[in-house]
C-alpha cells in the first residue's frame, strides 16, 4: 500500500511540473514579440600588401581596422601579404575600408578587386529556395 501511495505521489508531482513548465512555454510564446531580423550583409573583402608582414605590423593593421566602423573586429585574417576582413556592406564597403586604411598609416597596399567573371557568381552554399531552409526559417521565427 505505501509503495502505491509513493508512485501516486511521483506521478502527481511529474504531472505538475509538465503542467507548469507548458503553462510558462505557452505564456511565452502568446507574450513573445515577434523578433525582428536584420539581415546583415557580411561580405568578404581583401587588401595586397606588397611585401610580407611580421607579427608586430600584423598587430598593427589589425588595430587600424578594428577602429573602421562597420568591420566585424573578430573577422580579420593576416597572412603573409594579404588582409582579409568582413564588413557590413550596409555601413561601409571596400574602397571605403581600404582609404581609411591608408590614411592612418603610409602602407604599401592595393585593394584586391574581384575580376568581373567572378562578380556575379552566387556564392551562399544554403539553397534558399529547399524545403529545409524554408521550415528553419519558420521554426526560427516562431521562437523568436
Amino acid at each position: 500500500m505505501k509503495i502505491n501511495k509513493k508512485i501516486k505521489k511521483i506521478f502527481r508531482t511529474a504531472l505538475l511540473i509538465t503542467v507548469l513548465f507548458l503553462g510558462i512555454l505557452l505564456f511565452h510564446i502568446i507574450t513573445a514579440k515577434p523578433g525582428v531580423y536584420e539581415n546583415p550583409n557580411l561580405q568578404v573583402s581583401r587588401i595586397d600588401f606588397k611585401t610580407d608582414i611580421d607579427s608586430v605590423e600584423a598587430r598593427q593593421i589589425c588595430s587600424d581596422l578594428r577602429l573602421i566602423k562597420g568591420l566585424t573586429s573578430d573577422s580579420i585574417i593576416v597572412k603573409r601579404n594579404v588582409v582579409v576582413y568582413f564588413h557590413n556592406n550596409k555601413i561601409t564597403n571596400s574602397e571605403k575600408v581600404y582609404n581609411e586604411l591608408m590614411s592612418k598609416r603610409p602602407y604599401e597596399a592595393k585593394r584586391y578587386i574581384l575580376p568581373a567573371h567572378l562578380a556575379n557568381k552566387e556564392v551562399c552554399p544554403v539553397n534558399q529556395n529547399s524545403r529545409s531552409y524554408k521550415l528553419s526559417q519558420k521554426i526560427n521565427q516562431f521562437f523568436n
